[in-house]
């Protein structure tokens, strides 16, 4: 029997609501052992008056599409006092080794392996970011941290300079240090040219598709990365929209939505192609329930 994990959530929040006003929220967690693949927990808050999506997205460090995509049924704007709201701070870790730096577009989370200290349990630490738009698409593959900048200056190339021009917003050839520089106060450089990991004077995009091609994180974010990840550090950037998820015995698939515009009928063969290679033995799941997953793309992890 096939159980909707959505449903049971909801059913159960129904019943008891978690109230957590103010969590010691971290998104550092202890990595699972051998075998298992998922951190982190689905939770809940109820909504302040004065709230928004795109607030209580940060609070949690969660990305502004992860967030809107869980609660589908919840004004961003409005959610309004005392509505029930789904944390997705659950997480399926990509497929790729646990070592440095590892982005998953489709996520649009960065998972952050620190080197193992001796005595100490291996930990990942993951956080939100924003990632290149249609036609400017951050490019996958591996690369590496070059260089470290602390209050960054910003040359933005000729293309970036046209587009703003275009639409009446014209860019200085150097844009300096300073509340208007869109890098904000930390970035890392990626070997490949051009592409950087930074902050940004507009917290408001994190979570969403929204940059040139750059990774954008929170400021309180990119600061801590930029004071644990040293030059060198590995990257891979990957684009695993489906995760299938390994807990204590249990499978879990965690679907987000697709990092291209492609109708949803072109999406659905490739799926079930996918779905069909990597169901564990002796799992089945209906078709049906399948694609509705697939069509919501919720980010909360479903039990097969």
């Amino acid at each position: 029997m096939t159980i909707n994990r959505s449903a049971v959530i909801l059913s159960f929040l129904s019943l008891m609501l978690i109230v957590l006003t103010a969590p010691a929220w971290s998104s550092t967690y202890l990595l699972p052992p051998p075998g298992d693949n998922m951190v982190g927990a689905i939770q809940s808050i109820s909504a302040r008056h004065e709230d928004t999506l795109s607030d209580i997205a940060r609070k949690y460090d969660l990305g502004y599409d992860q967030i809107t995509a869980a609660n589908p049924q919840v004004d961003p704007w409005l959610p309004g006092a005392g509505t029930r709201i789904i944390l997705p701070s659950e997480y399926v870790l990509p497929d790729a080794p646990r070592q440095g730096i590892v982005i998953n577009l489709a996520a649009m989370r960065l998972f952050y392996y620190p080197p193992t200290v001796s005595g100490q349990a291996p930990e990942v630490s993951t956080y939100p970011i924003g990632v290149g738009r249609e036609g400017w698409g951050t490019p996958l593959g591996k690369t590496r941290i070059t260089a470290k900048v602390a209050n960054p200056s910003w040359t933005p190339p000729e293309s970036i300079r046209k587009e703003h021009a275009e639409n009446g917003d014209p860019l200085p050839a150097v844009v300096p240090a300073g509340p208007d520089n869109p890098l904000g106060l930390f970035a890392l450089r990626l070997a490949v040219p051009g592409y950087l990991l930074h902050g940004t004077n507009k917290p408001w995009g994190v979570g969403m598709r929204v940059s040139h091609g750059c990774i954008r994180l929170y400021p309180e974010n990119i600061e801590a990365l930029f004071a644990s990840v040293p030059a060198g550090t590995p990257v891979l950037i990957v684009d695993q929209p489906w995760l299938l998820g390994h807990d204590g015995g249990h499978d879990y698939l965690q679907i987000y939505g697709q990092m291209t515009d492609r109708p949803f009928d072109q999406v659905q063969d490739p799926f079930t192609d996918w779905l069909n290679q990597h169901l564990p033995a002796g799992k089945a799941i209906d078709s049906r329930i399948a694609q509705r997953w697939l069509k919501a793309a919720t980010g909360i992890p479903e039990p097969l």
